[in-house]
C-alpha cells in the first residue's frame, strides 16, 4: 500500500487520482499506525519550507518517517516534499530531514542583465543524468513535466543527481539516493510523463 502523507500542504487528491489510473492502491493519511504499515510512501507538498517542517513536527511524523526511510521502503518526495528531504532552505530557518546532502536555494531574478520571473512555472524538459534509474524507465530528454517553484534544489553529491534543468541557473530537478527519490516538478499534473514516472515508482521499487 502506498501512503500519501497528509501534513496539510498539498493537493493530495490529484496524486491519489493519478495512482488510481495506473492501478496502484493508495491511501491519504497522517495516522501513525497507517503510515507504519506503508510499503511505499509519497511525501507531497506545496508551500513554504518552514511551514512544512512545522506541520510534520506538529503531527509527530518525523520520527516515524525517519524509521520508514531507514527500513529501506521507497519514499518519493514531490515539490516541497522533495525539498524537505534536504538539509536546509534559504526560504526559512528550520532544519530539513537531511535524507540527502542538498540545499534549497532561491532562484536569482537577474542574471547577465536578463530578468527572470519567479516562480519558475510551467512545462519544462528535464535533462536525464541517470538513465539507469528505475524511476526513469520509458522516459527521456523529450519528457516534459509541470513546475511551480521559487526555490530550487542543489545536490552536493553528483551521483545523487537524477535530473537537471536550467532556468535562471542550473538546478537539480530530481535526485535519488538508495530508497529516497525526490522530484521538484508535479508528476500528478504532468499528464502522460508524470503518469509514467508514478507507474515506475509503483512497479519498479
Amino acid at each position: 500500500m502506498i501512503v500519501i502523507v497528509d501534513y496539510n500542504a498539498g493537493n493530495l487528491a490529484s496524486i491519489s487520482n493519478m495512482l488510481k489510473k495506473i492501478g496502484a492502491a493508495s491511501v491519504i493519511s497522517n495516522d501513525l499506525a497507517t503510515i507504519s504499515k506503508a510499503t511505499k510512501i509519497i511525501l507531497p507538498g506545496v508551500g513554504a519550507f518552514d511551514y512544512g517542517m512545522h506541520e510534520l513536527k506538529k503531527l509527530g511524523l518525523i520520527e516515524l518517517l525517519n524509521e520508514k526511510k531507514d527500513s529501506g521502503i521507497p519514499i518519493l518526495g514531490i515539490c516541497l516534499g522533495a525539498q524537505l528531504m534536504c538539509n536546509k532552505s534559504e526560504e526559512g530557518v528550520e532544519k530539513g530531514l537531511s535524507w540527502i546532502d542538498a540545499e534549497v536555494k532561491k532562484f536569482p531574478t537577474l542574471v547577465d542583465n536578463k530578468k527572470f520571473t519567479v516562480p519558475h512555472m510551467g512545462w519544462d524538459y528535464c535533462n536525464l543524468k541517470n538513465t539507469n534509474s528505475p524511476i526513469l524507465q520509458n522516459l527521456n530528454n523529450q519528457s516534459r513535466f509541470y513546475f511551480v517553484h521559487s526555490y530550487y534544489i542543489h545536490c552536493k553529491v553528483d551521483k545523487d543527481i537524477l535530473l537537471e534543468n536550467r532556468y535562471s541557473c542550473l538546478f537539480h530537478s530530481g535526485f535519488e539516493k538508495n530508497n529516497i527519490i525526490g522530484v521538484q516538478f508535479h508528476p500528478e499534473k504532468s499528464h502522460m510523463f508524470g503518469k509514467q514516472l508514478l507507474q515506475n515508482f509503483h512497479l519498479n521499487y
